[in-house]
């Protein structure tokens, strides 16, 4: 049985759900899964893992440092196991940006990360407004009105392609 490490860093909750959505698949491939939290995980657990899954959101356009500070420091760790990483973002619902290669986010990780994963992935999130405190409400809803995204605040808008997140899942367990 293999064991699989799934690591998120999360804003309002979107990057768990997939993982969760990973972590089904992966099971059902025979592989047994645990899930931390990024800033939670521990060296012991990079350790005593087979493959290691990232997971990490976009917020007002990066990822947080944290992530950067963690895959440099166990850079040697990762790369010594099957891994992979993924970018939840917004902008990845546009199809001319939601791909590793086109998603401005994934590039970006590549360019400021000592890790280069063996594989990547980009998955669009999800807005939903009435969540947000005022500033961030206000902030969002400029950046959808910027970028002819949904500006409606009393709705919720899902942009993740569930398939496509369990297909980047099954491609991981056949690694």
């Amino acid at each position: 049985m293999c064991n699989t490490l799934i690591i998120y860093s999360t804003v309002d909750g979107q990057t768990k759900r997939i993982c969760q959505a990973m972590a089904t698949e992966l099971e059902q491939a025979g592989e047994h899964v645990i899930f931390s939290e990024l800033s939670e995980t521990t060296e012991e657990q990079l350790q005593h893992c087979d493959k290691v899954l990232i997971g990490a959101s976009i917020r007002y356009g990066k990822h947080r440092p944290m992530l950067y500070q963690f895959v440099n420091r166990y850079k040697t760790l990762l790369d010594g196991r099957k891994n992979a990483f993924f970018s939840v973002n917004v902008v990845a619902r546009k199809p001319e940006k939601n791909t590793p290669q086109t998603n401005p986010y994934m590039l970006k990780f590549q360019q400021l990360s000592l890790w280069q994963p063996q594989q990547l992935g980009v998955f669009a999130g999800r807005i939903v407004y009435a969540d947000y405190g005022w500033l961030d409400r206000t902030a969002i809803r400029f950046i959808m009105w910027l970028t002819k995204g949904p500006t409606d605040t009393s709705q919720a808008y899902e942009f993740t392609d569930w398939e496509l997140v369990r297909q980047f899942a099954r491609e991981f367990a056949a690694r």
